[in-house]
């Protein structure tokens, strides 16, 4: 791999680091029109109002947030993600600005946890209406909990600390013992939300991950347990073109790039916290469709399995991310990482250092600074891609 790319990118998440710490790690997020002071109190708690808001917001082209009174803020997930990027950063340059960064978003997640479950747990600082459910400020998702319990599981490797294990064990509490399962046959689907039972594949398999990861540290059989009900629900419903739907709810039929690379990653870590193999063939077969599918030839990531665009900064860096984790699989997947990553920096970082939110046909590009959707996510990736340009572990 050439040395100018790897220059390229440690040059990217300095200018990103740089624009972080004048916001003070705060920023937007795609989903927080809700927050709106002026348009918010007219949505009369009216479901379908909720989401016209909010995803009027979210698709318009430019950047309404600041006219309508939606604040800036800081988001667990970002700061999960941003902790994984310092970490990584951190463990290739030796530079310790970057230790001292990561440990102050792990500090900031221990703090700011949602009060009154069974474990650890982290939601939106935000009200958030999805087509079949409300969800408050503060209720966590799986999908906030797992992945914020993936960045401790690091922490716990990379400093030590007794303290980053105890709270991945208990973002695993909580999705024991706080969220409800669908049962289907000797599988089982573990909801998205603890305030209804909801299925979505991805949801699903990042709990399964993270339990069989910290199965592997604990020995708790009970983490095991679940987590292979849990792999062996999604695996059934892999595709015969070996894509995965969004959720099997007849509303969730979508194949998209990232949440796709979210089931390959969970379904990894599943297999290698838990020593069970015997998905192994669906997890290639997965990862295969997912890397034929959702690139262009200069490395832009697409959207959907049937369109590019609207070309999003998650599809960007949850694809590094992915690559560069499928390394030992595919000994081709750094290089299209790189690829990728170089095409997201020419074509999504603005000058001032931040990552835009979207590109549309036509030309249009909306260049909000989203703090866990763009911000927090390359940091993570392009952290993880330069390690292991580098020569590093992941």
């Amino acid at each position: 791999m050439s040395r100018p790319i790897a220059h390229k990118i440690l040059a990217s998440t300095e200018r990103l680091d740089a624009w972080l710490v004048d916001n003070g790690f705060k920023a937007y997020d795609p989903f927080d029109g809700l927050s709106s002071r002026v348009l918010g109190p007219f949505t009369l708690g009216q479901p379908m109002l909720r989401i016209a808001l909010q995803q009027g917001i979210r698709r318009f082209p430019l950047n309404l947030r600041p006219f309508l009174g939606v604040p800036k803020g800081n988001s667990s997930k970002g700061m999960g993600f941003l902790a994984r990027g310092y970490m990584r950063l951190h463990a290739t340059t030796g530079d310790d600005r970057y230790a001292e960064r990561a440990r102050m978003c792990l500090d900031w997640l221990i703090e700011n946890q949602s009060s009154g479950y069974s474990g650890a747990a982290w939601g939106n600082h935000f009200d958030y209406q999805s087509r079949v459910f409300f969800l408050p400020a503060g209720v966590p998702t799986i999908v906030w909990v797992a992945l914020i319990g993936q960045a401790f599981l690091d922490a716990h490797a990379h400093f030590g600390d007794q303290r980053y294990l105890d709270m991945a064990v208990g973002a695993c509490e909580h999705i024991v013992h706080d969220l409800d399962r669908h049962e289907d046959g000797d599988t089982v689907c573990i909801s998205y939300i603890p305030i209804d039972n909801k299925q979505v594949h991805n949801a699903n398999v990042l709990g399964s991950g993270l339990l069989a990861r910290v199965y592997a540290l604990t020995g708790n059989e009970t983490y095991r347990d679940l987590a292979a009900r849990s792999a062996a629900y999604t695996v059934k419903y892999q595709r015969e073109d070996a894509s995965w739907w969004y959720g099997e709810a007849s509303n969730l039929h979508w194949v998209d790039n990232f949440h796709t690379a979210y089931v390959l990653d969970s379904l990894k870590h599943y297999a290698e916290g838990s020593g069970d193999r015997s998905h192994d063939e669906a997890i290639d077969r997965g990862y295969r469709y997912w890397k034929d599918t959702f690139f262009e030839a200069d490395g832009m990531p697409r959207y959907y399995d049937f369109q590019a665009k609207p070309l999003d900064i998650q599809c960007c860096s949850q694809a590094i991310d992915t690559l560069v984790f499928f390394n030992d699989r595919d000994p081709k997947s750094l290089e299209l990482a790189a690829k990728v990553a170089d095409w997201t920096i020419t074509h999504m970082q603005d000058r001032d250092g931040h990552f835009w939110f979207r590109r549309y046909p036509g030309g249009f590009i909306n260049k909000t600074a989203t703090l866990h959707w763009g911000q927090a996510t390359m940091m993570c990736a392009l952290g993880g891609l330069y390690r292991a340009l580098e020569g590093g572990r992941r």
